[in-house]
């Protein structure tokens, strides 16, 4: 009895996981009104790179793993954009109390990637963002190609490696 039981768990907890994964690797990016840095309204399904895929990048200002992850990539962006035409999309996820600090960050360290504020973080809810950072990488029409949570130290270079493998497929 016990053994039939613990098979049967195991049968449904790997079909949840395969279904699961599955739905996630057909999600779209959902159509959600956001923020430029100047404060002008944009809806997500608006982000684009000219028929190529892109990053969306989400983070706070209070998330050091966050700020690791984007000042590795910034150092990287230019050469980046040069081999690949890369963009990537900066969503703060930082709430009215910290979302003033994040300008005057984004000049100190001269990241030129497109910022977004998702201050009421319904984008963030939309794709399933728990933790930053939370890095996806969005096919051109919209559909979530790859993902990856959290940053240890040369993960950029595992993200850039599949954009570039994307790219290439796409």
């Amino acid at each position: 009895m016990k053994r039939s039981f613990l098979f049967f768990a195991l049968f449904v907890f790997c079909f949840s996981f395969l279904y699961s994964q599955d739905e996630k690797q057909n999600a779209k990016l959902p159509s959600v009104v956001v923020k430029t840095l100047d404060q002008k309204q944009i809806n997500s399904n608006e982000f684009s790179n000219d028929g190529k895929p892109f990053v969306v990048c989400f983070w706070a200002t209070w998330c050091k793993p966050c700020l690791a992850e984007l000042s590795a990539m910034a150092e990287l962006y230019s050469s980046l954009q040069e081999e690949t035409g890369i963009k990537i999309y900066a969503v703060s996820i930082d709430d009215a109390r910290t979302v003033s600090k994040v300008k005057p960050l984004i000049n100190s360290r001269d990241w030129e990637f497109e910022v977004i504020l998702d201050e009421n973080s319904e984008l963030r809810r939309a794709m399933g963002v728990n933790n930053p950072p939370h890095t996806f990488i969005i096919g051109s029409n919209g559909e979530i190609l790859w993902q990856h949570v959290g940053y240890a130290v040369g993960d950029e270079e595992a993200m850039i490696e599949e954009y570039k493998k994307i790219a290439k497929e796409k």
